[in-house]
């Protein structure tokens, strides 16, 4: 799916779908091992599809935060950056 059909979604949606890609790439993964995938790039693809719906589901969360959280999490995202040496 492409992102763009991701954002068309419910949220509801959305967990149905991150639950089935990651039961497909298990599944994927494990006939990868057994007997071989005839295009082992497949792999990728739903991997990537994960990372997509994630990233939907979290940028949905930050959108529905309130003022204070949001707040916070800029706070928690200035330390780590210190903690790792970037300004």
């Amino acid at each position: 799916m492409a992102n763009n059909e991701f954002k068309e979604l419910g949220t509801e949606d959305l967990q149905y779908e991150l639950e089935s890609a990651k039961a497909k790439y298990q599944k994927l993964k494990f006939d990868h091992t057994t007997l071989g995938l005839e295009n082992p790039q497949v792999l990728v693809e739903v991997r990537r599809d994960i990372a997509r719906i994630k990233t939907e589901l979290r940028s949905r969360e930050i959108v529905a935060m309130n003022a204070e959280e949001l707040a916070n999490r800029s706070k928690i995202r200035n330390r780590r950056r210190e903690e790792r040496g970037v300004k």
